[in-house]
């Protein structure tokens, strides 16, 4: 294959600036599905809100308080992050696992689906083992019909 002037410079842009990576679930149905990974984000959620509501704040002005400022913060975060994985994992089965057919045996998916990631959205927002337990009994919900699907 003979290089030609604009072969040469697309070589040259894509030097300069490298195309990005593109990530998706599944560009090609797979058929690999599953809850589990909408459940172990949640108990991840879970576990970090009951480390969260254990701390105890230290003396303001000392060391052990940026210690404790910084854990307070990394927890914050990491719980957040695994809200929006939770969110992330259920509209994928929403968007791509069920199918007509799952609706009208659950007409109420759509909306079982809506109230677990507007949860997601709440767990983010609080620091509440109530809402935890929310998310959980929500996603569990999703799970089962989904395991009901496979029989």
């Amino acid at each position: 294959m003979k290089t030609t002037p604009i072969r040469h410079f697309l070589r040259f842009i894509d030097e300069v600036s490298p195309p990005k990576i593109a990530h998706a679930h599944c560009d090609i149905p797979c058929g690999v599905y599953e809850p589990d990974s909408a459940m172990w984000a949640v108990e991840t959620v879970e576990k970090l809100t009951h480390k969260l509501l254990e701390l105890k704040a230290p003396e303001p002005g000392s060391a052990e308080y940026l210690e404790y400022l910084n854990t307070v913060a990394r927890a914050v975060a990491v719980k957040e992050e695994y809200a929006e994985i939770c969110k992330r994992q259920v509209l994928i089965l929403w968007t791509d696992y069920f199918k007509s057919e799952h609706l009208e045996k659950w007409p109420d998916l759509h909306e079982k689906v809506w109230m677990a990631t507007k949860q997601c959205s709440e767990v983010k927002r609080t620091v509440s083992e109530e809402a935890c337990a929310e998310l959980r009994k929500r996603v569990s919900e999703i799970a089962e019909i989904f395991k009901a699907t496979k029989n």
